[in-house]
């Protein structure tokens, strides 16, 4: 490519140098031959070639010489390429640089190609450019920045800077390869003559006259005229930025600074220069001091000195002024060079203090103007403006490290005037130092000077915390910090943030719940590292922060209270926080405290705290003077100066007075925050200084406490309402106050977290420190006085300068006692403190590491009663879980260490009850205060709390456990070997909470630790088992208790052994010689002592007056018995019997007896409690009883044992309380369940059962006015056990016991009540199914049994029939389900007896039908309509069946004839109920007709039986009568009207011609039509003429006066009611029915003896008719217009005249 531009610029020269130039012309093409003969193949080969044909450029030089421009700009355009392509020979160059100088003057684009040049020159002929030819070049340069043109002026200016940097950059390159260089002059210097190189000559010549240009001097080597000095400034400037290492290893170089630029710079610092020379000076200067100190170390400080005047107001302008600080600022952005500057001046004797002078001065700047930094009490933003960087987070700044570098922000011009310091308003967004282009000073804010103080002190402090904090890491810490790699620095020279070794950042976010994996160590003090390379620098950090500290502390005050932005503000805490640790580091304790003083003031200022801990007052009172009446803040000036400077006084802010603004901002808590971390990284050091940190924190929680007390505020430090808080700051804060609470909450945390890594003495100190707040804080409490007093200010009289203790922070403000009651801060402080200390307080020895100083401390607090409730509750609780947590912690610690610490921790929650319990018995009176009361129940609690987490642990002290688990009543239940301990009826409690509490223990040891308990603790047990059962507080407790029994007494067994209750065991009487044994040294005797002492106690619970208490101690013992009854050796068993067993079974008898004695006054519910426990102790006891048995009946005392548990029984039953009864049989019918055989227990002891069954029944008679509740289950119970009597004693149960046991199973259904929602219609009762069982088992082969049982079941058949039991719960009994079962019952039971004549002649038959002829004479008007078969139905059959096989039998047996009469009675009765029905009104047909044709089925069945045997002699005339008035009331179709029928003692025809009137109704025929003609027919068949016997005459004599009537009462109603009808047709059932009597009359044949003849009239089978012959005739005469009724009464007398003879 450059060859092919070469050729194209040749042609072209070539082309425009044809007419006048031959010889230029010539030269190109010659060059352009020489050009195309290369044959290069790469720029480089192509560079070579024509670097070897210095013929090749005279074209080009021809060109620049002639004036010709076309031709002068190929010419230099062609020199350019070749120049940067190296393709011009090297002796060339002087030539080219000649035609440069001679084409100054030509145009823009001349020049412009020419300083393009000449870089590439320099760079690519640097080994040529030397001496003259460099002059030259530099001559250019100079003489084309003269040009007017600003583009060439610039540019000119920037290449000869390029050139200058460049003759360095050879010294450099040569010093690399000095050994190849050779000396080629020597220079002389003030310490003698230097050999010097080629570039280190020309380097020389060059920057020495720079610097004589720079003074207006004329140059010695440069060709130069006058250069401005301003550029002669920037070019000593760019050398030294560029190469400031070659002027500290040539001497020469070195000699030109010394004796040129310092001097210079030196005079002219004082002078009025302009802007553009004194900021380009202040930057050379700025260069030197960092880089050239050491060789310039005199001149250095004298312009240090004139800087510091400078900064005086009355001395230089603003603007230099804010040069002069922008130059320190750079200065302290480098630690090392403030370290170098203070041991190059402070240190040394006779040198200027220009480090400690220049704080002073910005002590000064601090305090010139209060109302600009807008100082006031305590700092806050600047008003006006909206934050700093808008909405940035303010965070970035302390990730920054609150530091600005050379270039400041953003200056906004409209708010520079607003009082305060900020980013927005006292920033600039250039520096003055690097307005390199002005030439007059910008606008400055008015307030940046004083920014630019605050960014001095925080990167003084920086660099302090930076050099230090590294050192105090251990070695390995350190090691492994390096391998991460060389800490990053910014292009100033500060490190970069993210590398400083600091304390814990103030930022929220590093501040957080996040931990180090790594444990923090004990700082080391870099002061001891002797041996270390740096430690030279170590004393000087030390002593720069000894005498400097003051000063800091001063200017740093100052702005605490100036109104600073949130970047700024966190920039001046962490400085504070820095120094304050390095202090505290290199062991410096007067600085330190003095700065934890400054930051515990600011976290909590002095008015805020006097205004919340004033009482409110009636009127304003005027704030007392403070701390912070003037600016100047903590420490005046100057004291700490030694100088005189006048500082106008402030005009400080008013006071807030009211409590609303009395209160803690971000502000505050960050620099509460500051403090803490401060107090993690010098923890281990700090020593009395805890104190400041300490009471700081609690002031603050007081602080913020005052706050959320404000009406509708809640919350404290660790609670507060976030709104409150975000009133104490102004509008225009950024801060979050919620954020900062939980940092400081946070950071908090972690300061006592990093405690753990303590030794104990610096542990002790911190403890101790808290104790001793805390101590206070009760005694002024105690005395009602201030709990803090005041403590004399460092005024400006107080000597600082020697180490001495800084006062405490308790000198802030005085606090009345009222108002700290309430503060448990140090409580909660100090059980953090021992949380994180866990392991060190829980292994250590008590006195060295501090347990007995925190625990002493905390019972102190939490048992007096002149202390607040909360304090105290928060002690015990701190105390408490500091306890559960050792023991937690210590669990796998071997058992010898784990048994002393157990006893102790044990030992320590024993005293804290002992101590609040005797207060409380020698003040007032047990449970009165609740405070007392809730610290006593923690203290219980945490007993839980260490056997729920650690029982299984705990090798020693369960002796204290039980003392405590005790200290819940006021009689201790703790018996262990003496009698008057043995039995403690009632436990009095002193609260119900602490027995809930208490009783957590005692769960836990009965529930999981029981195998961990000694021996001689469990007599212990068994008492506090019997104590918390009798405590009446807690019902549950109680009941819970109970089933601890069980666990105890099953931990006391031995598997699969029986209990090995010794000969002393079992013959002890008491439980006082029982709790003897127990302490026996045989272990076997004690274990069987033990566990019948906890028997007998378990008994005495079984008359507690609370049913579910006694009911559970009853069900626990009887299931102890259940479970090992198994392994109860005989003789065991008798002294349980007799001991326990028996003796609860009499207590329940004495206490149940006296409840009925007292009965009025008794609440019945109480009874029915009582009767519950009773009936569990029934079925427990005969349920074990029953099992047992075998080993029962063969001990000698079987039958006193039996009779013990018969009268149990017996004294029950005349209670009449069903449910006790019930449980009363059911336990005798299970234990006679388990009797074989009579002769297993004997007949005496069965004689006892039936005695007991048979003495009356278990309930209350019907009628009684009081009700015991429901009886049916008592009753079956009852029933049932009689039917195990009844198998053990039937051969001996004769007729009389058979009638005993009847009545009283038939008053069990009498008695009985009707089940609660069911009913005894369709099925059984429960009573009613046993009694008809046990009716059928019993023997029927005895005499007069049979008879007895027809009749009781006969009584059972007509029970719906008689009245019901309306007192009945459910309601009345219907029994008729009962009824019918009995029917089949009756039914087999007479027809298996019919042959027995006694069945008769006992009534036992009679009884039978009289029963079975109730419900069937009833049918339809039944109490209750069962589904399916009637009840009537049912007895119908059943009777039907019976007289089937009954009646063939009684004519064969000599029955009594009375007794038969009565029968035959009782049979008729049955007839006629199964002829004759009532039926409803409302009943369906259909059914109706069923039951019509059951009835016919019947009817015509007993027909069959009765007839003829019915007209029989021995049948009384009375049953005939009764069996044909039944078929003729039964026939009637229709009803007739009153009196046609005769009742009573009337004649039967008496009536029967006599008319009646006519009715114009006709009444409906009967539903039972079928069966009214059947009763006619039968009616006309027992008239019928037969065979002339004696029961067939006898039959018809009794029915046809029944017949004639029945057939009159038709006629009569028809000759009546037929008129009336006038020629309306007669009804169709009366025409059916006259027409069959006319036609049955006719052809009847009576019985010629049944009917007497008519007067006059004779006749054989016809009687009948004349009989009726009246009724006849009338009826002719009404049937007119019936023809086929007329004709049927006329065929009527035709036989009527044919008997007489007539037809």
């Amino acid at each position: 490519m450059t060859a092919q531009l070469l050729t194209a610029d040749l042609s072209t020269l070539i082309q425009e140098s044809k007419r006048k130039h031959a010889d230029l012309r010539n030269a190109a093409e010659k060059s352009l031959e020489e050009l195309k003969s290369l044959h290069a193949t790469s720029e480089a080969q192509l560079a070579a070639d024509l670097q070897r044909r210095p013929s090749f450029v005279t074209p080009l030089v021809l060109a620049c010489g002639s004036r010709n421009t076309k031709l002068i700009g190929i010419g230099v355009n062609c020199l350019q390429r070749l120049i940067a392509a190296r393709c011009l020979a090297r002796q060339k160059l002087d030539e080219v640089l000649n035609a440069f100088s001679e084409l100054i003057g030509q145009g823009l684009d001349i020049q412009l190609r020419i300083l393009q040049a000449l870089p590439s020159l320099s760079q690519n002929y640097a080994d040529e450019l030397k001496g003259e030819l460099l002059a030259i070049a530099l001559s250019i340069c100079s003489s084309l920045q003269g040009s007017k043109t600003s583009v060439v002026n610039n540019t000119a200016a920037a290449t000869l800077q390029q050139l200058v940097v460049a003759v360095f950059d050879k010294v450099v390159a040569e010093d690399e390869k000095s050994a190849d260089a050779h000396v080629v002059d020597q220079v002389e210097t003030s310490e003698g003559p230097v050999d010097v190189q080629e570039a280190a000559l020309d380097a020389y010549k060059v920057f020495n006259d720079i610097c004589l240009l720079t003074e207006g001097r004329k140059p010695q080597f440069l060709r130069f005229g006058a250069v401005p000095q301003a550029f002669g400034l920037e070019l000593i400037e760019s050398v030294l930025t560029n190469h400031a290492s070659v002027f500290l290893t040539h001497a020469e170089q070195a000699h030109i600074l010394r004796e040129r630029a310092m001097p210079f710079v030196i005079k002219s610092l004082p002078e009025r220069l302009n802007f553009p020379t004194t900021v380009r000076m202040m930057r050379v200067l700025y260069i030197i001091l960092r880089r050239q100190l050491s060789i310039l170390t005199t001149q250095c400080e004298v312009a240090l000195s004139l800087l510091i005047q400078i900064l005086d107001p009355d001395l230089a302008p603003l603007w230099k002024r804010t040069l002069c600080m922008e130059l320190f600022r750079g200065l302290y952005a480098e630690p090392g060079l403030i370290r170098k500057m203070y041991a190059a001046f402070d240190e040394q004797e006779g040198k200027k203090k220009i480090v400690r002078d220049h704080l002073a001065a910005l002590v000064r700047l601090s305090t010139e103007k209060p109302a600009v930094i807008g100082l006031g009490q305590q700092s806050t933003a600047p008003r006006g403006r909206s934050g700093s960087k808008g909405s940035i987070d303010e965070q970035a700044t302390l990730d920054a490290g609150g530091v600005v570098g050379m270039i400041g922000g953003a200056v906004t011009m409209q708010n520079v005037n607003v009082p305060g310091i900020s980013m927005q308003g006292s920033s600039m967004r250039v520096s003055c130092i690097d307005h390199l282009d002005k030439a007059e000073p910008p606008a400055i804010p008015e307030s940046y000077i004083y920014s630019l103080t605050l960014i001095c002190l925080n990167t003084f402090t920086e660099g302090l915390a930076k050099f230090i904090l590294p050192l105090t890491l251990p070695t390995e810490v350190r090691s492994r910090r390096k391998a991460h790699g060389p800490t990053p620095t910014h292009r100033d020279g500060r490190s970069s943030p993210s590398s400083d070794t600091t304390p814990p950042p103030l930022d929220r976010r590093d501040s957080g719940s996040r931990r180090s994996s790594r444990k923090p160590q004990v700082p080391i003090n870099p002061l001891t590292l002797v041996q270390h390379p740096l430690y030279s620098e170590v004393k000087t950090s030390a002593a720069i922060v000894e005498a400097c500290w003051p000063a800091v502390l001063a200017a740093c005050s100052s702005f605490l209270h100036a109104a600073l932005d949130n970047d700024y503000y966190h920039g001046l805490v962490r400085s504070i926080q820095k120094i304050t640790q390095v202090s505290g580091l290199l062991r410096l304790p007067t600085p330190r405290d003095a700065f934890l003083t400054a930051l515990g003031k600011a976290a909590v200022p002095p008015h805020v705290l006097s205004i919340r801990a004033a009482p409110p007052p009636s009127t304003p009172v005027a704030e007392s003077p403070s701390l912070f009446a003037n600016a100047r803040g903590l420490l005046s000036v100057e004291s700490l100066v030694g100088q005189s400077a006048s500082v106008p006084a402030e005009r400080p802010r008013p006071a807030p007075n009211d409590a609303g603004s009395a209160t803690l901002g971000t502000r505050n808590l960050l620099c509460l925050r500051a403090l803490l971390n401060l107090g993690i990284a010098l923890g281990p050091t700090l020593d009395e200084a805890w104190s400041i940190i300490l009471e700081t924190l609690q002031q603050a929680d007081f602080v913020i406490r005052g706050s959320a007390r404000r009406p509708g505020r809640q919350g404290s430090m660790s609670g507060q309402s976030l709104e409150t808080l975000a009133e104490g700051e102004d509008s225009s804060g950024q801060g979050s106050v919620a954020s900062e609470l939980r940092a400081v909450e946070t950071a908090t945390s972690r300061m006592l977290e990093s405690t753990s890594d303590y030794p104990n003495e610096a542990f002790l100190t911190l403890a101790k420190a808290l104790c001793k707040l805390l101590a206070g804080m009760k005694e002024g409490l105690a005395n009602g006085a201030p709990a803090i007093a005041a403590t004399p200010s460092l005024g400006p009289t107080t000597p600082i300068r020697s180490h001495r203790k800084i006062p405490s922070m308790s000198g802030v403000s005085a606090v009345t006692a009222w108002q700290m009651q309430e503060d448990r801060f140090i409580v909660d402080k100090l059980g953090d403190l021992a949380n994180v200390n866990l392991s060190r307080l829980a292994t250590g020895a008590p006195e060295a590491s501090g347990w007995e100083v925190i625990t002493d401390e905390l019972i102190s607090v939490a048992c007096p009663s002149d202390i607040s409730s909360s304090v105290r509750l928060r002690a015990t609780e701190v105390l408490n879980k500091l306890v559960v947590d050792a023991a937690t912690t210590t669990m796998t610690e071997p058992k010898d260490i784990r048994r002393g610490i157990q006893e102790r921790l044990l030992s320590t929650l024993h005293a804290e009850i002992t101590l609040l319990l005797r207060g409380v018995h020698r003040e007032r009176p047990m449970g009165s205060s609740v405070t007392d009361v809730e610290v006593h129940r923690h203290a219980l609690e945490a007993m839980r709390a260490i056997l729920e987490q650690c029982g299984e642990a705990l090798v020693s002290g369960w002796d204290i456990v039980f003392a405590i688990v005790a200290t819940a009543f006021t009689t201790t239940p703790i018996a262990s070997t003496v009698a008057e301990k043995a039995r403690q009826t009632h436990a009095v409690s002193i609260s119900p909470r602490l027995v809930r509490s208490s009783f957590g223990s005692l769960q836990l040891i009965c529930s999981d630790f029981l195998p961990s308990l000694p021996r001689s603790c469990i007599v212990i047990l068994v008492n506090t088992l019997s104590q918390f059962c009798s405590q009446i507080e807690e019902l549950n407790i109680s009941l819970t208790t109970v089933t601890f029994f069980w666990n105890v007494s099953d931990f006391l067994q031995v598997a699969n052994e029986s209990i090995p209750l010794g000969e002393r065991a079992s013959s002890a009487s008491d439980e006082v010689a029982l709790i003897q044994l127990a302490q026996d040294q045989d272990a076997g005797e004690a274990r069987a002592a033990s566990w019948l002492l906890l028997l007998l106690r378990l008994t005495a619970v079984t008359t507690d007056p609370r049913a579910e208490v006694r009911n559970g101690a009853v069900q626990t013992l009887l299931r102890i018995f259940d479970t090992y009854g198994d392994q109860l050796h005989p003789d065991a068993w008798r002294a349980c019997l007799r001991t326990v067993i028996f003796r609860m079974m009499d207590d329940n008898r004495v206490q149940v007896c006296e409840l009925d004695r007292l009965e009025v006054s008794t609440n019945v519910e109480e009874i029915r409690a009582w009767n519950e426990t009773s009936i569990i102790i029934l079925t427990g006891v005969t349920g074990f009883y029953a099992d047992y048995l075998d080993l029962f009946v063969r001990q000698e005392d079987f039958a006193a044992s039996w009779q013990t548990l018969i009268g149990f029984f017996s004294s029950l039953v005349p209670r009449k309380w069903p449910g006790v009864n019930a449980a009363v049989f059911e336990a005798l019918r299970h234990v006679l369940e388990k009797v074989e055989s009579r002769q297993k227990i004997g007949r005496p002891a069965l004689e006892l059962a039936w005695s007991l069954w048979a003495g009356d029944l278990p309930v209350e008679r019907r009628g009684t006015v009081k009700a015991k509740g429901p009886n049916e289950e008592a009753l079956v119970k009852y029933v049932l056990c009689f039917k195990e009597i009844y198998r053990l004693l039937q051969e001996d149960v004769v007729h009389d016991r058979v009638v005993e046991a009847l009545d009283l199973l038939h008053q069990c259904v009498t008695e009985s009540d009707k089940p609660a929602y069911s009913s005894d219609v369709e099925s059984l009762t429960s009573v009613q199914a046993r009694v008809l069982e046990r009716l059928r088992e019993i023997r029927t082969d005895q005499a007069q049994v049979p008879s007895a049982l027809v009749m009781r079941v006969s009584r059972l058949v007509r029970l719906p029939f008689e009245q019901a039991r309306e007192h009945s719960p459910g309601g009345p009994l219907s029994f008729i389900a009962l009824s019918r079962s009995s029917m089949d019952l009756l039914q087999s039971l007479v027809q298996a007896h019919l042959k027995n004549t006694e069945l008769y002649e006992s009534g036992a038959f009679r009884w039978a039908m009289e029963a079975l002829a109730i419900p069937i004479t009833s049918k339809y008007a039944s109490p209750a309509k069962p589904r399916g078969v009637p009840l009537w139905q049912s007895a119908t059959e059943v009777a039907v069946a019976i007289l089937q096989a009954a009646v063939p039998i009684i004519q064969q047996l000599s029955v009594d004839e009375l007794e038969v009469q009565r029968i035959w009675n009782h049979t008729i009765s049955i007839v006629i109920g199964v002829m004759s029905a009532r039926v409803p009104e409302n009943m369906p047909v259909a059914n109706v007709r069923v039951d019509e044709d059951f009835d016919l089925t019947a009817f015509r069945q007993l027909r069959e039986l009765i007839i003829p045997a019915l007209g029989g002699s021995v049948v009384p005339d009375q049953a005939r009568r009764a069996y044909a008035d039944g078929l003729f009331r039964t026939s009637i179709l229709h009803q007739p009207e009153p009196g046609e029928v005769p009742e009573g003692e009337r004649e039967i025809l008496e009536g029967l011609y006599t008319a009646r009137l006519g009715r114009i109704y006709d009444p409906p025929p009967t539903a039972r039509s079928r069966l009214c003609y059947t009763c006619l027919d039968e009616l006309f068949g027992l008239v019928q003429a037969q065979d002339g016997s004696g029961p067939r005459v006898r039959l018809a004599q009794a029915a046809s006066p029944f017949l004639i009537l029945r057939v009159g009462i038709t006629l009569r109603g028809y000759i009546a009611d037929q008129p009336l009808r006038g020629r309306m047709p007669q009804p169709l059932t009366q025409r059916r029915e006259l027409l069959y009597f006319l036609d049955k009359i006719m052809s009847l044949a009576c019985e010629p003896r049944a009917i007497p003849a008519a007067p006059g009239v004779s006749s054989a089978n016809k009687k009948h008719l004349h009989r009726l012959y009246p009724l006849v005739s009338k009826a002719v005469r009404v049937a007119a217009r019936d023809t086929e009724m007329l004709d049927m009464l006329g065929q009527v007398l035709d036989e009527v005249g044919g008997e007489m003879g007539v037809m």
